[in-house]
């Protein structure tokens, strides 16, 4: 790996970060689409690398907004594990069982309709 695309995945790295820290987001909808687009990625690779990379991310941006900021109601995210837990179990056995394309445009569709509804709604 040369010097250049360690730093381009560094730079992903620092969008994903931000973004998780600002919006609450980042692996989906930053580092997937970048390593796809970016460096060739196959969709099941780019997800599973996101993922990877995300565990720490969504730890930090928690330990902050919670610790520092006040911004997590700790009662509501314990009630999401569990069904989060089995949504992944699911979500991981479906995309392993259809198309990367199919993938690609289900996610493809799904930030364009949360993109209307953010400006609309």
């Amino acid at each position: 790996m040369d010097s250049r695309h360690i730093w381009g995945l560094a730079l992903i790295g620092t969008m994903a970060g931000a973004f998780s820290g600002l919006f609450g987001v980042g692996g989906g909808t930053v580092i997937v689409p970048m390593l796809i687009a970016l460096y060739a990625y196959g969709d099941r690779l780019a997800t599973g690398t996101s993922l990877a990379a995300i565990i720490l991310i969504a730890l930090l941006a928690a330990v902050m907004q919670g610790g520092i900021y006040g911004n997590v109601d700790l009662g509501t995210g314990l009630i999401l594990v569990g069904p989060a837990i089995l949504g992944v179990v699911a979500g991981t056995a479906i995309q392993q069982r259809i198309p990367e394309k199919a993938v690609s445009l289900f996610f493809a569709v799904l930030l364009i309709g949360v993109a209307i509804e953010m400006v609309v709604g």
